[in-house]
């Protein structure tokens, strides 16, 4: 009963009071305060009752007399073979706590949480999947080019020349470690360790790619944007041009307002970056999922100078993957393989294995067109439930996984509100660039949930926002 292995039994860090009551009860007290704080776990084995006597400087009789105690109490529980240990039916236990555990908000109670750009990532482990990250797991390959796995370069490629009409050589193909990481390493390349970059930036735009420059110590200057993405009128002119080193939009998707650049405004953009000297890093990241005819080409296929597509695949596929890629210009390279000589790989070479494996049957061109019918179906509901609430404005959402609805009222108010009833929104007023939000409105995501908790929770933001709006 006494004997166990060594290395299962776990430290009891047992202090005992000095006070009057019996040394077996105080014992007694000290295990179970530790098992109802959870220092001791369900299933711990004790240590034996001459190894705890000897740490004690008590009798072996004492120790004895307590675990029988705490056996016949429930807490602990004797096995031959197996020594001592807590009881393993006492998982529901209450665990004491010094600090009240608040109450869980509800936003997380309900779990509606319509947080931009999520995908549906229900039916992805399918057996393309699963195959794909099977071969990668059991036959791992070292990946020793500095841009990533050939392989999955060269799928990339492919990707980008079927869904997005961009001819792109597979050796100017960087794989990164999604969209942020992939723009943190350019930044990287781009300021040559010399001196400070000034990044223009839509506003409103992306919150966490506009973070990153200043996160890194550059500076970032707001650019114009309208209902149809980036205004070419608004782009700096003279010596604020040229001291732009390089400008962050978003032509096939803007982010939030979910315009797209026409023809006329990609080519005025084009020309602008070639006279200003500076660099156009093409944030893709949603461009595959359009609901209004066929995928815009990528600005990149039209300059292929000045142009840096960033890409990633987490909208198509998960978040969680973290694996995304750059196409970057021929100059651009050796500094790239340079830096990635010194800083090794982002991306895991299984999971680029795996991606590539994927690709190449080609798994995410079938899911990507199943997903954008499932996708249309729910841009349906939001149009439905939230395109006629009275003193309200839905921008049109010709593609991608979030709308956005302004409203004359109380932006706070509603969000703060919207989440108490358990439903998780975005204030439009975090996607600027600066404190002079124009507009109130929330921005959500339509893609995760299924069709009937989306229809919900669109129902609750439509009455919240009439009775907030006077509507």
């Amino acid at each position: 009963m006494d004997e166990m292995r060594p290395d299962l039994v776990v430290d009891v860090p047992l202090d005992l009071p000095q006070d009057s009551q019996p040394l077996p009860v105080r014992i007694c007290e000290g295990v179970r305060g530790l098992i109802m704080d959870g220092v001791l776990a369900p299933g711990d084995h004790l240590p034996s009752t001459r190894a705890l006597s000897a740490q004690l400087g008590v009798s072996r009789g004492t120790v004895v007399a307590s675990y029988e105690q705490l056996e016949a109490e429930g807490y602990l529980v004797a096995a031959s073979g197996s020594g001592t240990q807590v009881n393993p039916d006492l998982r529901g236990l209450h665990r004491r706590s010094a600090t009240p555990t608040p109450p869980p908000s509800p936003r997380h109670r309900h779990g509606i949480d319509l947080a931009p750009g999520a995908p549906d990532t229900a039916g992805l482990a399918n057996s393309a999947w699963r195959s794909a990250w099977h071969r990668a797991c059991v036959q791992p390959r070292r990946i020793t080019d500095p841009l990533g796995s050939p392989r999955l370069r060269h799928e990339v490629a492919e990707h980008l020349r079927q869904m997005r009409s961009l001819l792109a050589d597979p050796r100017q193909v960087v794989v990164t470690g999604g969209a942020r990481a992939g723009l943190a390493e350019l930044i990287q390349v781009l300021c040559d360790r010399s001196r400070h970059l000034m990044v223009g930036v839509e506003s409103p735009g992306y919150p966490s790619l506009r973070k990153v420059p200043t996160a890194l110590g550059h500076r970032i200057v707001g650019l114009p944007t309208d209902d149809h993405g980036l205004d070419p009128e608004g782009l700096p002119t003279g010596s604020d041009a040229t001291n732009l080193d390089a400008v962050l939009i978003t032509p096939s998707h803007q982010y939030p307002w979910g315009g797209s650049l026409s023809a006329s405004r990609r080519a005025a953009v084009i020309e602008w970056a070639e006279r200003a000297g500076c660099w156009i890093i093409e944030d893709d990241f949603d461009s595959e999922l359009r609901h209004v005819g066929a995928p815009l080409p990528a600005l990149a296929s039209l300059d292929e100078e000045h142009t840096i597509l960033l890409g990633t695949f987490s909208s198509v596929l998960t978040p969680a993957l973290g694996c995304g890629y750059l196409v970057i210009p021929p100059d651009l390279m050796h500094p790239f393989a340079e830096q990635r000589q010194a800083t090794g790989q982002p991306v895991p070479a299984i999971v680029q294995e795996a991606v590539a494996d994927y690709l190449s049957t080609g798994a995410l061109r079938r899911r990507t067109q199943r997903m954008r019918q499932v996708y249309r179906r729910r841009r349906h509901t939001v149009i439905d439930i939230l395109g006629s609430v009275p003193g309200t404005t839905l921008q049109p959402i010709d593609g991608g996984l979030h709308a956005v609805l302004l409203f004359n009222g109380s932006e706070e108010d509603v969000v703060r509100q919207c989440r108490h009833e358990g439903v998780g929104v975005t204030p439009l007023s975090t996607y600027w660039g600066s404190a002079d939000a124009d507009a109130a409105g929330i921005v959500l995501g339509f893609g995760s949930h299924d069709d009937d908790t989306l229809a919900t929770a669109l129902t609750t933001i439509a009455r919240v926002v009439a009775d907030h709006t006077g509507s």
